[in-house]
C-alpha cells in the first residue's frame, strides 16, 4: 500500500497527475484511509508503468483512456483494442523513420561542423556543405 507522495516519488508523478489519472479514470479502485487519504496498491504502479509507455510514444491520454476501457472488457472490444494498438504501432514506425532520417541530418552538421572547426584550428579554407554531402 502506497500514499499519494509515496506513489509520486516511485513513479516520478506529481500527485496532481495522479489525482487528475483518478478522476479521469485512468487509475481505478483507489482506495482511501480512516483519514480519507488515496491508498494506492502495486496495480496501481502497473497501470502507471503502461500509461508511461504509451505516452512516451505519443499516445495522447484520450486514447490511452480508450485503451484501458477497452482493455477491461476483451470480449466485446477484442476488435478494437486490436485496431487501436495497431494502428498506434503504425504511428510509432513513422516517428521512428522520420526520427532515422533527422538522425542523419544532424549527423551529417556534426561531420560539418567538425570539419569547419578542424580547417579553423589548421588556418585552412573552410569545407563546403556539398563537401560532406558527397
Amino acid at each position: 500500500m502506497y500514499t499519494i507522495q509515496q506513489l509520486a516519488s516511485i513513479s516520478h508523478v506529481p500527485p496532481s497527475t495522479l489525482r487528475y489519472y483518478e478522476e479521469i479514470g485512468l487509475l481505478e479502485n483507489v482506495e482511501r484511509n480512516p483519514q480519507n487519504q488515496r491508498i494506492y496498491n502495486d496495480r496501481h504502479i502497473e497501470r502507471l508503468k503502461g500509461i508511461h509507455r504509451f505516452k512516451r510514444t505519443g499516445m495522447s491520454i484520450s486514447k490511452i483512456h480508450e485503451f484501458y476501457k477497452y482493455a477491461s472488457n476483451l470480449d466485446q472490444n477484442i476488435d478494437a483494442i486490436l485496431n487501436l494498438v495497431k494502428e498506434h504501432e503504425a504511428d510509432i514506425k513513422e516517428k521512428i523513420n522520420s526520427m532515422e532520417m533527422d538522425l542523419i541530418h544532424i549527423k551529417e552538421k556534426v561531420l560539418y561542423y567538425s570539419a569547419i572547426k578542424k580547417a579553423i584550428e589548421e588556418d585552412a579554407p573552410w569545407p563546403s556543405w556539398n563537401d560532406i554531402n558527397e
